[in-house]
């Protein structure tokens, strides 16, 4: 598999704003002021070598504990409280987490520019990983003490940018270290462990579905502790040598966005990607509300039966990850497994959408689950491949690939509400026609890989 690589415009090493102690370095300058091209003496470190066993277990490790501590919320944990809080009013729920998804779209590619270019002892992505997980933990007691709706978005808001800040800055290590490869393998085995860890929290929220702190807070600890472990046992090359000029705010504007004809094996995996977690974001965020729809139950009751479909959900998850990873790897092949995971996924929806009983919602889970599973992976690793600029710019475009997943995640919610009341009656939602809609979108985002070449 070849890569396009280009020599790319950089900018300057700046203080961390979320951890004190970086070195002092001007963070904008004036906005009229060029791009200046930057040479290959600022790579910090040889990503041709294969990193360790160890390396990529807490690499795992640590994206499975921040889904445990981050996705557990949206899972199961918000929906409890929204219920509490604002009873019959699921549309809530969309608006909440488009709000903290267009809080990504709005501050993602500017963060992940300010990761490149800080200059610290402990590197460039350990300052981020430490302040988000701060972030992060104040978002889950803001979110499980809120008063009012109103306060629990503004935690969703928080726990976006904690949360997020350290999945970022972990997925820019794999960018920055792993060599071409490994990629599939790591990211499979990422990609599993980050499938699975719902299961985990929501196995655990539902222990505490009626104590509202520690809903919150005791996956939001095992996240942040699985996350330390690659932070303290982890090394990452001093940035403080980087040798880079001014961060400027014209440039830095203008990086917010990257030109298809320059990258386009890069576009066609943004909008493969966009397509596919528009489909996953209509799909799962009122997974809660539709189980207890289908089966008549309320939703404190739905956390168990989430958690024990979820546990069915770790083997097919693992067979689409670790399996699509490593026989990516070895068959030199991304494109093909990408689009068979979209048609999966959307077989999936489809068998939910007209299940009636747990039976057939079961077996739609499972399997959206290979679907979900194999794309995770082998998706990842397609990125990696096609990423721009991969030596010294990869916080940028790794944070505008996110705009790909937060656009959706904030635009599919906001709209769902439309087509869960057509021909809706009696106080039920149409569920069926918004499971269609995700399996086709799915199907789109496969079918977008087809169109890079520059990896087969």
């Amino acid at each position: 598999m070849q890569r396009r690589t280009d020599a790319s415009a950089s900018n300057s090493g700046v203080p961390s704003p979320l951890v004190p102690g970086a070195d002092a370095a001007p963070l904008l300058a004036a906005a009229n002021d060029s791009p200046v091209t930057v040479s290959t003496a600022t790579v910090l470190e040889d990503t041709s070598a294969p990193v360790s066993g160890k390396w990529i277990w807490l690499m795992v490790v640590a994206q499975f504990g921040v889904f445990v501590g981050f996705i557990t919320p949206l899972a199961i944990s918000l929906s409890i409280r929204l219920q509490s809080l604002a009873p019959g009013h699921e549309e809530y729920l969309g608006y909440i987490t488009g709000a903290g998804a267009a809080w990504v779209v709005l501050t993602g590619p500017f963060l992940g520019m300010l990761s490149d270019h800080t200059r610290t002892r402990i590197g460039r992505r350990k300052p981020w990983m430490i302040g988000g997980l701060i972030i992060g933990m104040v978002s889950l007691v803001v979110m499980a003490t809120a008063a009012n709706v109103f306060l629990l978005g503004v935690g969703w808001v928080l726990a976006q940018l904690g949360w997020g800040q350290v999945l970022g800055a972990l997925q820019n290590r794999t960018a920055d270290r792993l060599p071409e490869n490994q990629r599939g393998k790591v990211a499979g085995l990422t990609g599993f462990g980050t499938q699975i860890a719902p299961v985990l929290g929501v196995s655990v929220a539902g222990a505490f579905a009626s104590q509202s702190l520690l809903l919150f807070l005791i996956p939001g600890v095992i996240g942040a502790v699985l996350a330390l472990l690659f932070v303290l046992f982890t090394k990452e090359p001093d940035s403080r040598r980087m040798q880079l000029p001014p961060l400027r705010f014209g440039t830095a504007l203008r990086n917010f966005v990257f030109s298809p004809r320059q990258y386009p094996d890069f576009g066609w995996n943004w909008l493969g990607r966009f397509f596919f977690y528009f489909g996953l974001s209509l799909n799962t965020t009122f997974t809660a509300f539709f189980f207890a729809q289908r089966l008549g139950i309320g939703l404190t009751a739905v956390a168990g039966i989430i958690a024990a479909v979820s546990v069915g959900g770790i083997v097919t998850t693992s067979l689409g990850a670790i399996g699509g990873g490593f026989l990516s790897d070895r068959l030199k092949r991304r494109r093909v497994f990408v689009l068979l995971s979209g048609v999966l996924f959307a077989a999936g929806a489809v068998t939910m959408a007209f299940s009636s009983d747990l039976p057939l919602l079961i077996v739609g889970s499972l399997i959206s689950s290979v679907g979900i599973g194999l794309f995770s992976a082998v998706d990842q690793a397609l990125l990696l491949d096609v990423l721009p600029e991969r030596e010294t710019n990869a916080g940028r475009f790794m944070a505008i690939n996110g705009f790909a997943t937060s656009i959706p995640q904030a635009v599919a919610p906001l709209i769902a509400p439309i087509f869960l009341v057509i021909g809706a009656s009696g106080g039920d939602k149409n569920y069926t026609i918004l499971y269609l809609l995700a399996g086709v979108c799915t199907i789109i985002g496969g079918a977008f890989a087809l169109r890079v070449r520059s990896v087969r």
